[in-house]
């Protein structure tokens, strides 16, 4: 009886401290869990501010990251028509659409790249790794070719986009992300009033006719072509109005931010219009948009699986589009 009451007490002592161990192991892991969805909240809430770049390390990746900052600050200077290791853009420099090398929130930033690349994307109907995406970039807003993979220079670039997003948690899109998404007008953007818009804010940096300015020494921009033979092509990102719009509206003219613009939205619309209603090169991607209900509303050739004309898909009113487009959602559910 004494030998059975022992082994009692010992089966109870060992429940209940088993069950303490458990319940404080639990505890914790809630904790834990608790200041990660804190984290990840915060990040979201809170405009998201890159990293310092005196905080690079001295090592052989710190070298690579510092290189992939200054490939993606003056990519001309390397991989433009006089570049030193290759002539296979259009002599831009990527931050002239990513500004600040990407680090300026609202100006197309980077904060997102690490945390949600690999990524599926609709464009291209499959997932993109950040070298998919760079050499997307290169085939259309630099209006070049693509890059090794493997080359030095595509690490670099690699590299540093992961760096810069080293804070960011996984899955998470920061407050800044990228560019604004403007809200739609009721008309469509207008390319004659844009024209006042250029004339009054734009045209003393990228000059009356588009082309930019080139440094004096003639490799690179000063200020970029906004149109013509070396700009950006018809595939661009940029050549969406959704995406120009909210670009311009928070980074041009020189000095304007997100909490100071220099232009209301609807110069912004009617600006990105003008822009994109002159001509630049024209270059095919007849991959794009495998399903065609996927499609951008604000893509500007078809076909569509709507009855809205070209010219509205470029110009808007975008409204409508989408409505459509978020009932043949549901419809097909």
């Amino acid at each position: 009886m004494t030998y059975c009451k022992k082994n009692l007490f010992a089966l109870v002592f060992v429940s209940v401290g088993s069950f303490s161990m458990f319940f404080s192991c639990n505890n914790e892991s809630s904790k834990q869990k608790a200041a990660e969805t804190t984290k990840d909240t915060a990040a979201v809430k809170a405009e998201w501010v890159a990293p310092d770049t005196n905080s690079i390390a001295a090592t052989n990746e710190g070298s690579l990251i510092r290189y992939g900052r200054d490939l993606i600050a003056n990519t001309a200077n390397y991989l433009g028509p006089k570049g030193s290791v290759a002539h296979v853009s259009n002599g831009m420099n990527c931050q002239n659409c990513h500004i600040n090398a990407g680090a300026k929130p609202y100006g197309n930033c980077f904060s997102a790249v690490a945390s949600t690349y690999p990524t599926f994307r609709p464009r291209s109907g499959k997932v993109e790794s950040i070298e998919f995406r760079i050499n997307d970039c290169m085939q259309r807003s630099l209006n070049g070719k693509t890059i090794d993979s493997l080359s030095k220079e595509m690490r670099a670039m690699v590299a540093y986009l992961k760096w810069i997003g080293k804070d960011v948690p996984k899955g998470v899109k920061p407050k800044g992300a990228g560019s604004e998404d403007l809200p739609f007008m009721e008309r469509p953007a207008d390319p004659v009033k844009g024209k006042l818009v250029f004339m009054a804010n734009c045209q003393k940096c990228h000059q009356q006719n588009g082309e930019g300015l080139l440094k004096p020494d003639a490799v690179s921009y000063l200020y970029p072509p906004l149109w013509g033979p070396h700009s950006y092509n018809v595939g661009a990102g940029l050549y969406r109005l959704t995406k120009f719009a909210g670009f311009v509206k928070n980074s041009m003219p020189f000095g304007a931010t997100h909490e100071k613009p220099q232009i209301t939205n609807e110069e912004a619309w009617d600006v990105a219009a003008f822009v994109n209603s002159q001509p630049r090169p024209i270059k095919s991607f007849p991959q794009d948009w495998p399903k065609l209900e996927t499609k951008s509303i604000d893509y500007p050739y078809g076909s569509y699986t709507d009855s809205f004309t070209e010219k509205q898909h470029k110009y808007g009113p975008f409204a409508p589009i989408k409505k459509a487009k978020d009932n043949a959602k549901k419809q097909a559910k």
